[in-house]
């Protein structure tokens, strides 16, 4: 079993901490999921790493695409990720099947520090990662850049 890593956004917003994930899996050619909640807010994710500021592409798509399955990196709201990832990034609170757990490499849970319902939503996800048998990292960027702050699990 591997590990979940619950990113709190304090500082960079969603899609600079998101890219920056992705391109570091992408780079070490892991396949990933990224689930969400709301279509909408996937296509917007899509637009994001199309047009991203830096210029660097990252090949992905949305779920409903044709070649979903061959996709390295998987923009879904779905419970099931075709891509077969190594990772899956939870963003807007989406959930995680605890079945799912076994067969992922690292769980990325990424939440608005400044919300407070996603920052309950992120506590109760930490607690039920932590009674299992997967290590649970809680990173924060309070001092500019990321941090561990705790840890959870048995490695």
């Amino acid at each position: 079993m591997g590990k979940a890593m619950f990113y709190h956004l304090t500082r960079d917003p969603l899609e600079v901490t998101a890219r920056n994930l992705l391109a570091r899996a992408y780079g070490q050619q892991l396949r990933v999921a990224v689930r969400g909640r709301v279509g909408a807010r996937m296509e917007w994710l899509d637009q994001v790493l199309w047009l991203g500021e830096t210029g660097d592409f990252l090949p992905h798509g949305l779920s409903d695409s044709p070649h979903a399955a061959e996709q390295p990196i998987l923009l879904t709201t779905a419970p099931q990720c075709p891509n077969a990832p190594a990772i899956l990034m939870l963003i807007d609170s989406a959930e995680v099947r605890p079945e799912e757990l076994g067969a992922l490499e690292r769980l990325w849970v990424l939440f608005d520090g400044n919300d407070p319902e996603a920052l309950a939503h992120a506590r109760g996800q930490w607690k039920a990662i932590a009674a299992t048998d997967m290590v649970a990292e809680y990173w924060s960027q309070d001092a500019g850049r990321w941090e561990m702050k705790a840890q959870s699990g048995n490695r």
